[in-house]
């Protein structure tokens, strides 16, 4: 009991630790702004931390915030759901058929190379307003998805696949047992790497395309009405929500993992007796 306690105490201690170290990075940050706002001595220039946050309770104390937040983030998560299984099933593709991985990859480094600030001028031309920013957080996140994953299959060891021919395992199961495990890592890592570019991509396309509820809109608004608070506390709750989303996916992905380890522990049992 007692050794499960300390084992406890020793898994905490770094998690604190961390904690208390982001937490003062944040305390020097916000000091530095704020004597930065003094220096200037105009919050039409720069307001303080203490005018953001009233006016962040002010725009929460309304429906305006939640239902521009809630409009954001469905657009912005269409468009990564949609980029994650698209980059998925083409990585595969390419990894199966040696001509389509020709015709597609070439296309994905363009994709890469090219400005977001194109992309969503010319998709003005072609998608309304509401469809934008999932078409921009989607092209955003298909090429890293598409190139992770086709890298994690194609790092399969060769010898393994031979024991699977010495086996006569199926394509499902070597899908499973073989290209699952070994591409997941690269999913992971390429996911945790779009996250954050598909939310400030979609939110700067909402800010051109000014969709109805959008936060993107709202900051364009404080912008033209030069309300620097109502765009510092805009830009605030941009920030919270794209912590939000990492965090929320970090705890997806442990619980993932858990799943696995659970998973695998019950297949060797059973292969066992």
């Amino acid at each position: 009991m007692r050794r499960n306690k300390k084992e406890n105490t020793g898994r905490r201690a770094p998690r604190i630790l961390r904690a208390a170290s982001a937490l003062g990075v944040a305390a020097f940050w916000i000091g530095v702004w704020w004597a930065a706002s003094a220096l200037v001595g105009n919050s039409l220039l720069l307001p303080s931390p203490y005018e953001t946050l009233v006016r962040l309770a002010e725009l929460a104390a309304s429906s305006d915030l939640f239902l521009c937040a809630a409009a954001s983030l469905l657009r912005v998560s269409v468009g990564i759901i949609a980029a994650v299984v698209a980059g998925i099933l083409t990585a595969a593709l390419c990894c199966a058929l040696r001509a389509a991985d020709r015709l597609v990859f070439p296309f994905m480094t363009v994709i890469k190379s090219t400005p977001v600030a194109s992309f969503i001028i010319l998709a003005l031309v072609w998608l309304g307003t509401s469809v934008l920013p999932a078409f921009i957080s989607f092209l955003m996140v298909y090429p890293l998805i598409f190139t992770n994953v086709r890298a994690g299959i194609r790092s399969v060891d060769p010898a393994h696949l031979r024991l699977c021919d010495v086996f006569g395992l199926s394509p499902a199961k070597r899908i499973r047992r073989i290209y699952i495990p070994t591409a997941y890592p690269y999913f992971v890592t390429s996911v945790k790497a779009s996250l954050g570019l598909a939310w400030k991509a979609g939110i700067a396309a909402e800010v051109i395309a000014a969709p109805k509820y959008s936060i993107g809109a709202m900051l364009y608004q404080s912008k033209v009405y030069f309300e620097t608070t109502d765009l510092f506390a805009w830009t605030l709750v941009i920030i919270i929500m794209s912590l939000l989303i990492e965090l929320a996916f970090g705890k997806l992905i442990d619980v993932a993992a858990s799943h696995r380890m659970k998973t695998r522990k019950g297949e060797s049992e059973k292969s066992e007796a």
